[in-house]
């Protein structure tokens, strides 16, 4: 039962859509982290 669970989600399709946002993520976070002064320059 949980083999045909875990095919179902982790197929290769949703593993590529889940590295994808996971990248994109930590892109975010890392531009974010770096340059912060870009969220505070409209107040």
């Amino acid at each position: 039962m949980w083999q045909k669970i875990c095919r179902a989600i982790f197929n290769r399709e949703n593993f590529l859509a889940l590295m994808l946002a996971l990248i994109l993520i930590a892109l975010i976070i890392f531009t974010v982290d770096t340059s912060p002064t870009w969220i505070y320059q409209g107040f």
